[in-house]
C-alpha cells in the first residue's frame, strides 16, 4: 500500500492564488476560476511558471482550449476568495460574478483585485496520475498593494506577520489560535503571539 502523503505535505507552507480562464461557445464566453496552492516559478528567461490542476476538472479542460489564464496572488484580505474558489463549481461561478475583476489585456482571462497577478499562455503540460502540471509563459504581470500574503499550512489559511520596522517575516515563532470563526477554516497569523 502506498503512503498517504497529505499529512506530510500539509506541513509545507504554500502561497494561495486564484487561477482564471475561460471557454468560448455558443457566442458566449464563460469565465472559470479555481483556487491554486501549487504555483512555482520555473524559469526567468523565458519567464515560466507552473501550477498543478486536477485533470478531470472542467477548469483544466477550459484552460487547454483557451490556452491562456491568469493567476491572482492573494493577500490576507483574500481568504474568502480562496474558500469560494476552492468550493464546488456553482459556488465558484457565483463568487466570480460578485467579486471585483477585469479582463487581462494580454489574455482576456479575468484578473482579481489581488496583491499581484500574472497573465500566462500555455507553454506545455504533462499529465501525472489524476493531476496535470501546467507550465505557462508569463505575458504580463502587475500588482496593486503590499499586504501580508495568504498562505496555506496544516490545512488552514494563514498569513505571515511582519513588524512595521522590518518587512521580513519573522523566523520560527509559535503559531497562534485562529483569528476567524469561519466554518470552512480560519486565518491565523504566523509569527504573532496568541
Amino acid at each position: 500500500m502506498l503512503p498517504d502523503i497529505r499529512p506530510t505535505m500539509r506541513t509545507f507552507v504554500t502561497g494561495v492564488c486564484v487561477a482564471t480562464t475561460f471557454a468560448d461557445g455558443d457566442g458566449e464566453r464563460r469565465h472559470e476560476a479555481v483556487t491554486v496552492r501549487s504555483l512555482v516559478s520555473v524559469s526567468l528567461q523565458p519567464p515560466l511558471i507552473s501550477m498543478v490542476l486536477p485533470r478531470e476538472a472542467g477548469f483544466f479542460t477550459s484552460l487547454l482550449a483557451s490556452r491562456v489564464w491568469t493567476v491572482s496572488i492573494l493577500d490576507v484580505a483574500g481568504d474568502d476568495l480562496a474558500r469560494s474558489f476552492g468550493a464546488d463549481p456553482e459556488t465558484r461561478a457565483r463568487a466570480l460574478r460578485t467579486c471585483v475583476t477585469w479582463a487581462g489585456p494580454r489574455t482576456g482571462a479575468l484578473v482579481l483585485a489581488a496583491s499581484a497577478w500574472l497573465e500566462c499562455r500555455l507553454y506545455e503540460w504533462r499529465g501525472f496520475a489524476d493531476s496535470a502540471v501546467v507550465i505557462g509563459e508569463v505575458l504580463a504581470t502587475g500588482g496593486r498593494r503590499r499586504r501580508p500574503p495568504l498562505v496555506s499550512l496544516n490545512g488552514a489559511l494563514r498569513t505571515l506577520a511582519c513588524s512595521r520596522a522590518d518587512s521580513r517575516p519573522p523566523l520560527a515563532q509559535p503559531l497562534p489560535r485562529a483569528t476567524s470563526d469561519h466554518p470552512a477554516g480560519a486565518v491565523a497569523r504566523i509569527g504573532e503571539e496568541p
